[in-house]
């Protein structure tokens, strides 16, 4: 699972931002990631990734439904194609003064080979799903497999999802030869834009159904029950994070994806800050002061440490490695053992007499 990044994170810019200075820094890191200009094999991502920020960021309205629910509440609401179609004016903008190297911002998200789009343009989306879970300490620690049943659209198992009636077959489409989309070109200044939209004879699909599945009526899908196993890796933290194409489908569409929204319940013992644990353990003023050995819980196991003779209250002992997993990366991070000294409220005779003649060697 990954999840995207922070839009504002993406584009290096505050979330208090004006537009004029996303506007600004979109244009740097476009022209700077621009597949025509950056020929590393990381570059399409990384400009698909600032379009796709620049696209939210620039529209009043989906960038207050993003700073309000996050990445959950725009994938929820709109298609990839509903993003990039809202903010054609801002692109045409920042780039009408680019020259010939910018021929069609959307034909470099959506079209050019190699690059991929975001899932095809000029195709319905279908909704995202979102599965909630809890998990524990013990799971961030070592990871979890998963497995759910999801009700969704599923393929039909009469035509196998092709839509089309069993012994029949699909034939291209006449009026986009096969291709899907209908291309129109138009010239603005010095850059010229290529609008791709989806052929509405064939729905985008380039084919044609000649006699249509009975069971589901040409849909290809149904609704039906998906089981899913998945693994949620060792490291994680509350949030929602992303499986690709296992969301709703959709008739002649592309899929959503599936929100795994992660909740990592309390510990009664620890507290997690990141990759770091804390860990309170109790001792006696009498350990304080002499000095022991103790045993102290990890996620793990136990762990044996040495107290120091006069240590203080509230005194921190690092067991390192022994906190999380660092997702994504090797390492561990560190547990902390705060050692909280248990003061007696209630003494015995013999034991004020003690403390009372301890207290006496000090003043004589």
């Amino acid at each position: 699972m990954s999840a995207k990044r922070d839009y504002y994170e993406v584009l290096g810019v505050s979330k208090s931002a004006l537009l004029d200075e996303i506007k600004s820094q979109y244009r740097k890191l476009a022209l700077k990631f621009h597949p025509d200009r950056n020929k590393s094999s990381e570059a399409p991502e990384h400009f698909k990734e600032i379009s796709e920020a620049y696209a939210v960021l620039s529209d009043p309205e989906k960038r207050k439904i993003y700073d309000q629910y996050g990445h959950a509440g725009v994938d929820g609401r709109y298609s990839t194609e509903d993003i990039f179609r809202g903010a054609r004016v801002n692109f045409e903008d920042i780039f009408s003064g680019s020259g010939g190297g910018f021929d069609s911002i959307f034909e470099a998200i959506f079209s050019k080979s190699g690059f991929g789009g975001f899932g095809g343009f000029g195709r319905q989306r279908g909704a995202d799903l979102i599965h909630e879970t809890t998990i524990t300490l013990e799971d961030v620690l070592k990871g979890k497999r998963e497995e759910i049943d999801i009700q969704k659209n599923v393929d039909c198992d009469t035509c196998n999802g092709s839509g089309s009636a069993p012994g029949t077959s699909v034939v291209n489409c006449n009026v986009c030869n096969g291709q899907g989309q209908v291309r129109s070109t138009r010239r603005l200044g010095f850059s010229t834009f290529v609008t791709v939209q989806p052929c509405n004879t064939c729905r985008g699909q380039g084919k044609i159904i000649e006699k249509p599945c009975s069971r589901c009526k040409g849909r290809g899908k149904r609704k039906g029950t998906r089981h899913l196993t998945f693994d949620i890796p060792a490291g994680v933290d509350n949030g929602d994070y992303t499986i690709a194409g296992e969301g709703e489908s959709v008739d002649n569409g592309v899929n959503g994806d599936l929100i795994v929204r992660i909740r990592v319940q309390l510990h009664p013992k620890f507290k997690r800050d990141g990759v770091d644990l804390f860990y309170d353990e109790n001792i006696s003023v009498v350990d304080a002061a002499l000095g022991t050995t103790i045993q102290v819980l990890t996620l793990e196991s136990t762990e044996r440490i040495s107290v120091q003779p006069g240590s203080q209250p509230n005194t921190i002992i690092k067991l390192k490695g022994k906190g999380l997993p660092r997702q994504g990366s090797r390492g561990r991070g560190d547990q902390y053992v705060r050692l909280v000294v248990n003061i007696p409220t209630k003494l015995s005779k013999l034991q004020k007499k003690i403390l009372e003649e301890f207290r006496d060697s000090f003043e004589n």
